[in-house]
């Protein structure tokens, strides 16, 4: 295959990593659900009991996925889901009889990602757009008071009650659960630790400033004893209810239990490292709220109150956000059917005879069936994939939104929420991002960012010793960014040493000149702080940013040309675009190419195996374009693996080509051209340079009339043959 001729007008030197698999995340997130998250789902609600917990248990003790009947492209052109079975086996212990019997009970046609990472519902394909949402764990927050300023906290968790702490100029420490009436923390501490008064006190004992404020609020505290605190803390939840010790301790304790509760592995990591507690996996297990968890929070309002000049999180920062990909989202959908399911079991357990042995007669998993379908058809999140182009698709794959449940509205986010932070440098790119009512709130990751296991962004730096650059990598996230001093990518260098005795860096988070000798860290790229669409974009830095956000855009809206031509000024992303996004076919191994046609490729391989690969003939697209694979190869050729062996309508020998090469005057035609008129050589429409191919679909209803059926015709009246000749 002959190699494309490229001019690169950069000035710098390569980038010190290798750009990742832009579209990973997204799969390896549904690998995880797959193989733990389904799992996880399935031991959370094992066992089942009545609720007298005398008649029977139901464990449910694994599940499998069989392979799919038939492939992708079989379900979009018979227009069904590209699913599988998704089997449980469940096992009924009937403690009346004492026996115990296993069965295997099909729960729910599960959808399969494919291979970029999308998915296709009803033969149409859609992908699942990220959640960039509040981290789960706790924030400090500040409230304006006629005495001045203090400080609070909230901690959020994945699944339960908000608590919301508040400190007033009394040097009283309130607290709200589900932003019902305040009390006094001394209340909450008291159930939390099962302790009095005393050892309350303790707790705080060396810490004087933080003993001052429990002092204060347990004088305020009209309860005195662990069951007076849970007869108040259950009238503040239920509007001042009259209730039992009992009943009150019931709906306090259970409303913090495993079952009800859980502040995430995220917001344990999350509040552990804050407070430099234990990271044993131990401590990390711990996913409930514990006394010492609200001791230490109220210890931290109590210091932030007498600390001169301290601020609360600011909760814009990409350190207080994570990104929900599909696999959290889908199983957090999941247990909201499974919840119901067991309901349904519960309810049946009660009724039916004491005779039944099978758990069949139990389970019915319409709920989970019904959450699924929910997920994919009506979820804000769940898109129509964008298929202008394979730029256009390549993007929403790597597409992350404020907006969805349990996020944002367009209505009701501010300027704030919407503007560039300094923590998106190198996660977010500041420049990617639609016109219009969903600026800021709709996102494109930066092409050298990646996720962590919490969710969190994070951005590779290669370290620096003494002004030598040592090639090793290291991804930071936001925060831990703010630490060191980091240095861009255009520092001159040669020989792995900076040049020159002073080098502009971030220093911990902020612009400035430093020695090069007290350089940490050095950016991977000169584009690491923009999307691979923005990165796509010649002399980026020439261009206004308003501009450049248009070209961003508008990139995307190319359609694919009939003869694909790859640009000549290029950046180097266009390769790793184009193979990236699934729809250029490449070589599994190094091989000898045995047969081609229009329709598919087959390869030896070194080991004498043969490969079939099915290629693609104009097929409509979400976006009414046509996808189309053709061959690159001839019979013979060898190919090592990783070759390109075809393209797709908008790439050309592997590279992304949304447009062609036409060479452009720019001259003033004697004042008679106006603002951004222009002049179009003939030849660009005689030899179809610019021309694309649509496909869409009509359809016209013919009737059964009282005058008999109508019928179609190409056979117009008063229109000449001429003009009919194409119908």
């Amino acid at each position: 295959m002959e190699a494309i001729t490229k001019k690169y007008f950069s000035r710098y030197k390569k980038p010190l990593a290798e750009i990742p698999n832009l579209v990973e995340m997204q799969k390896t997130s549904y690998e995880w659900l797959v193989k733990d998250g389904l799992r996880e789902l399935f031991q959370e609600f094992s066992p089942i009991s009545d609720y007298s917990k005398k008649k029977f248990d139901l464990e449910f003790t694994g599940f499998e996925l069989t392979e799919p009947r038939f492939d992708e492209h079989y379900a979009r052109e018979n227009k069904i889901s590209y699913e599988t079975p998704l089997r449980a086996k469940v096992k009924l212990t009937n403690k009346t009889l004492g026996t115990v019997k296993e069965q295997e009970i099909f729960m729910t046609d599960f959808p399969i990602a494919t291979d970029r990472g999308t998915f296709i519902v009803n033969g149409v394909e859609r992908v699942v757009v990220p959640q960039l949402a509040r981290s789960f764990g706790i924030f400090f927050t500040t409230q304006e008071l006629k005495a001045g300023r203090f400080f609070g906290a909230k901690v959020i968790p994945s699944r339960g009650a908000w608590i919301e702490i508040e400190s007033d100029s009394d040097e009283v420490v309130w607290v709200k659960i589900d932003r019902k009436r305040k009390f006094p923390i001394t209340s909450l501490l008291r159930i939390f630790g099962k302790c009095n008064d005393a050892e309350v006190l303790e707790a705080f004992k060396g810490d004087p400033d933080a003993k001052r404020y429990i002092e204060q609020t347990l004088a305020k505290d009209p309860a005195k004893t662990l069951e007076d605190s849970y007869i108040e803390t259950y009238r503040r939840l239920r509007d001042g209810d009259v209730t039992t010790t009992t009943n009150a301790r019931e709906l306090i304790d259970v409303m913090f239990s495993r079952e009800r509760y859980d502040l995430s592995s995220v917001g344990r990591f999350r509040f552990n490292k804050r407070f430099g507690k234990p990271m044993t996996e131990e401590a990390l297990a711990v996913r409930t709220l514990t006394f010492d968890d609200l001791v230490t929070t109220v210890k931290n309002v109590a210091k932030l109150n007498n600390t001169k000049g301290a601020s609360e999180d600011d909760i814009d920062h990409l350190g207080s956000r994570r990104v929900r990909y599909v696999g959290e989202m889908l199983q957090a959908k999941l247990r909201v059917g499974m919840t119901q399911m067991k309901r349904n079991i519960q309810d049946r357990m009660s009724t039916v005879e004491t005779d039944t042995v099978l758990p069949i007669n139990f389970v019915s998993p319409r709920p989970l069936q019904a959450r699924l379908k929910e997920f994919f058809t009506t979820n804000q999140l769940s898109q129509l994939m964008s298929q202008k182009n394979v730029l256009d698709e390549m993007e929403h794959l790597r597409t992350c939104s404020a907006m969805g449940p349990g996020g944002l509205t367009k209505e009701r986010a501010g300027l704030e929420v919407r503007d560039v932070h300094p923590s998106h440098y190198g996660r977010l790119c500041p420049i990617h991002t639609p016109e219009g009512p969903n600026i800021g709130l709709v996102l494109r990751f930066s092409t050298y960012a990646r996720t962590n296991d919490f969710g969190v962004i994070e951005t590779p730096y290669v370290k620096v010793k003494n002004g030598k650059i040592t090639g090793e990598i290291e991804y930071l996230n936001a925060l831990e960014e703010e630490q060191y001093i980091i240095a861009h990518a255009a520092v001159p260098y040669g020989d792995d040493m900076m040049l020159g005795d002073r080098v502009e860096a971030r220093v911990k988070g902020s612009p400035g000149i430093v020695d090069r000798h007290q350089v940490e860290y050095i950016d991977v790229a000169t584009n690491q702080a923009f999307s691979t669409a923005t990165s796509s974009i010649p002399f980026l830095e020439h261009d206004d940013a308003n501009r450049a956000l248009m070209g961003s855009n508008m990139q995307k809206q190319a359609t694919p040309c009939i003869i694909p031509q790859a640009p000549i000024v290029a950046t180097g992303m266009e390769g790793r675009i184009a193979q990236d996004s699934g729809r250029v076919v490449l070589a599994h191994a190094d091989a000898v190419v045995k047969e081609v046609d229009a329709k598919h490729i087959i390869l030896k391989d070194t080991k004498g195996n043969e490969k079939e690969y099915k290629l693609l003939n104009f097929i409509m697209t979400n976006d009414s374009t046509c996808y189309h694979q053709r061959p690159v190869v001839s019979v013979g050729e060898k190919v090592k693996k990783g070759d390109v062996l075809a393209d797709t309508s908008t790439s050309d020998r592997g590279e992304m080509a949304l447009g062609q090469n036409l060479l452009v005057a720019f001259m003033s035609w004697g004042g008679a051209n106006y603002e951004d008129a222009i002049i179009l050589s003939e030849r660009l429409v005689r030899e179809s340079i610019l021309t694309s191919i649509h496909i869409e679909k009509f359809v016209v209803n013919v009737r059964d009339t009282k005058l008999g059926p109508e019928i179609t015709t190409p056979d117009i009246p008063n229109v000449g043959e001429t003009k009919l000749k194409d119908l």
